[in-house]
């Protein structure tokens, strides 16, 4: 719509309506006078309707106020009427009746509102408090016998009524409530009442008569230790340990808590019976789980700190230290190295029957897996156990017990421990049981042969002079492990040590021979020491050509190379090496090698002191230079990887041009390297 057709709109009277909306706003500035929200609220209290009250009234005469009595009670009788069932209109009526003395009239009301809710405390208490006030006793009695009869678990009826009786000094009426309230067997603050009273009373025996049937109405742990406390309260010793004796014989499992035993033991030190509440506490400590006992076990410990001895205090300790141990193994029973710190306790006490069920303990807890890493840690457990029986106990045919119930649990099929058959074998050496250690040695040999137990059982055998024995053993060593060049050379090193130098050649020989050794350098390398160490030498030059034979590595002409240096021959030493460079020159993939010869060889000619040699073996040193090549996959030439960098070597006898380049890259870096160190 357009502001030209907005202009003519009218109403049905003919006003126009565009000019009767309400004016926008032109002043959108603050007023001057701001109103608080303070003043808002004292303005709406200010204006607020008081409330209307009736004017006082003053009776002048004996009709006004009959008529004032008639009006007021015309109204409650209406109210009453109208609300029968609320007993708070019921009770002003009789307050008013009681505030015109019409005690009658009062009593008539209590009775009604009575009748209406007859188990409604708060109007049985009004009327009580009204008789009370007025000192009607008599009435009061009536009241509260009706009361305690109709609601006799309602404690404040017997409270209110005992504690009149005591109030006008009929004692003995107090006392025969309390003594009726107590039949009902109400809760413990109306025998704490009735002990109060007896307290006040002065009468000891009517004291403990009261806290006796207490305890046996309610047979409970805070019951028992309540009487006890009294007992000691009054200086009855005997009483009060008879009493936390009856605790323990009468409830059973329910006396054995923490707070009973810290009682009962605190009791007995106050009578300074020591003995007594040791062995409290550590019932206390033996009987309830360990988690419930904590404040016990520091009163124990505490006790044992003030009165006990040394090998007392020494004995809480290590039984704290035990529940912790217990209580790791019971959150994980694999944890072996808890079993472990638990054990090595029990060994520190010297108690070998708690020993030996800590360990028994401990083996139980067979790895769940056979995977050997899993029984590393556990089979340590036999182990401390067999050495425990052997050195602590004195008892070797146990020791020997243990070892072979170990070696018929671990599963030898899929892995063994060689320390296992060792350590049996080793003890059955020092019981002088030869024969079974042969046989052990033998059982390992078919279940699980192992390099270890080879060695071990030869060298038992070599020790016993048993030279015969230990060359077959040697033989079925290299039968089982014949790819293996640790039996081969322990073999020659044995008929070595024999002077039987044409059998350790021998063996050499044949082990040269296999083509399936596993490091046949190793073969080698020993073979060419013997022979050194027999001062052979031509030999030593045999072995060194059959090597370079077979292979040219860099590594085999330095060896040879040092031999020679080795015997004084620098002449040899020098043609070895010639021989090596002369390999590989003219071999681009072998330059790195020449390089680590050349180096070689200069490190040697200075160590003999040849200034020439020196100066002709260093204008033969390579150039180190830095290059880039494209990296290629095996496989995959087409696709581009980047490039990578390696070390060349520029020898002299190459390219000049190229040694010059090689040169100036190695300025140009070092060059660099000077810049840089400036800026930094």
């Amino acid at each position: 719509m357009s502001i030209a057709e907005q202009k003519f709109m009218v109403d049905a009277q003919g006003r126009n309506l565009v000019e009767m909306r309400p004016p926008g706003i032109q002043n959108n500035q603050p007023n001057d006078i701001q109103i608080t929200a303070e003043q808002l609220l004292k303005d709406a209290e200010i204006h607020q309707t008081k409330e209307i009250r009736p004017p006082q009234q003053r009776i002048m005469d004996e009709a006004e106020l009959q008529e004032y009595k008639f009006r007021k009670r015309i109204l409650f009788e209406n109210r009453v009427r109208r609300q029968r069932n609320y007993l708070g209109i019921w009770i002003r009526y009789a307050q008013f009746e009681e505030g015109l003395l019409e005690f009658r009239r009062a009593r008539s009301i209590f009775e009604r509102a009575l009748e209406v809710d007859p188990s409604n405390i708060g109007v049985w208490m009004k009327y009580i408090e009204m008789e009370m006030r007025h000192k009607f006793i008599n009435h009061a009695r009536n009241v509260f016998e009706r009361a305690i009869y109709q609601m006799p678990r309602i404690d404040q009826f017997w409270f209110k009524y005992s504690y009149m009786e005591e109030v006008l000094g009929n004692y003995q009426a107090a006392r025969e409530i309390f003594n009726r309230w107590m039949t009902w067997k109400p809760e413990e603050k109306a025998w704490m009442a009735f002990l109060r009273f007896e307290e006040r009373m002065g009468e000891r025996e009517n004291q403990r008569q009261i806290m006796y049937k207490y305890m046996e109405a309610f047979p409970k742990l805070k019951v028992y230790l309540k009487v006890a406390k009294f007992e000691i309260k009054q200086k009855a010793w005997e009483s009060a340990r008879s009493i936390y004796e009856r605790t323990l014989e009468e409830l059973g499992q329910e006396a054995l808590k923490e707070e009973y035993f810290i009682d009962f033991g605190k009791f007995e030190i106050r009578n300074k019976e020591y003995e007594r509440a040791r062995e409290i506490f550590r019932f206390g400590l033996k009987n309830i789980a360990k988690d419930k006992a904590y404040q016990l076990y520091q009163d124990y410990l505490s006790f044992e700190k003030q009165y006990g001895e040394k090998d007392e205090i020494d004995q809480i300790i290590l039984n704290k230290r035990r529940i912790f141990y217990k209580e790791l193994i019971s959150q994980n029973a694999y944890n072996y190295d808890a079993w472990f710190d638990l054990a090595n306790l029990e060994m520190s006490t010297k108690d070998f029957n708690r020993i030996r069920e800590s360990f028994e303990a401990a083996i139980k807890n067979v790895p769940p897996g056979n995977e050997k890493r899993f029984w590393r840690r556990y089979i340590y457990l036999w182990y401390n156990y067999a050495v425990f029986e052997e050195l602590e106990a004195n008892n070797i045919q146990k020791a020997i017990e243990i070892f072979e119930r170990a070696i018929q649990l671990v599963p030898h099929q899929q892995f063994t421990f060689s320390k296992l058959w060792i350590q049996y074998a080793q003890l059955l050496v020092r019981n002088k049981d030869i024969d079974k250690m042969r046989k052990v040695y033998g059982l390992a040999i078919g279940l699980c042969p192992n390099i270890k137990i080879f060695q071990e059982y030869i060298q038992i055998e070599l020790q016993l002079a048993n030279i015969d024995r230990a060359r077959i053993l040697y033989q079925r060593f290299i039968e089982i492990f014949p790819d293996n060049p640790i039996p081969w050379i322990k073999f020659a090193e044995f008929e070595n040590d024999l002077e039987e130098y044409e059998r350790s050649e021998l063996i050499f020989e044949l082990a040269l021979q296999n083509n399936q050794m596993n490091m046949p350098e190793t073969i080698w390398r020993a073979y060419i020491d013997n022979q050194i160490k027999l001062q052979n030498y031509e030999k030593v030059r045999e072995l060194y050509e059959k090597l370079l034979e077979r292979s040219k590595h860099v590594k085999i002409w330095i060896s040879y190379a040092q031999f020679e240096l080795s015997i004084k021959s620098i002449t040899g030493f020098r043609a070895v090496m010639q021989r090596g460079e002369k390999c590989y020159i003219g071999k681009p993939e072998l330059k790195e090698e020449r390089a680590i010869l050349l180096e070689q060889w200069k490190d040697m000619e200075i160590e003999i002191g040849d200034e020439q040699e020196i100066k002709k073996i260093s204008d033969k040193q390579p150039t180190k230079t830095i290059k880039k090549r494209k990296i290629k996959l095996l496989g995959d030439e087409s696709e581009d990887f980047g490039y990578e960098e390696y070390y060349d070597y520029i020898f002299p006898e190459e390219n000049p041009q190229q040694k010059n380049l090689g040169m100036l890259l190695n300025n140009a870096k070092l060059w660099k390297q000077q810049q840089e160190q400036k800026n930094g």
